[in-house]
């Protein structure tokens, strides 16, 4: 499955969550290491919805940038 992720910098470190997977989260120092550790929280979110019976969402979600004139 391919899961849709945000990315946000902060002032110290980079967030991630999964617009599709409520409470699927993470936080690292760098945008390469917040992008390997949300990959591991997907996974282990996955893994717990199949362990406990529950169905796994279907990816909908998707971005995209609109373009505006700054003022």
């Amino acid at each position: 499955m391919r899961y849709m992720v945000v990315l946000e910098k902060g002032e110290s470190s980079w967030g991630a969550y999964v617009p599709d997977l409520p409470g699927c989260v993470a936080v690292g120092r760098t945008e390469t290491e917040v992008k390997q550790l949300i990959q591991e929280a997907i996974e282990f979110h996955l893994e717990d919805l199949t362990e406990t019976g529950l169905t796994i969402p279907t990816p909908h979600s998707k971005s995209d940038y609109v373009e505006v004139l700054a003022a």
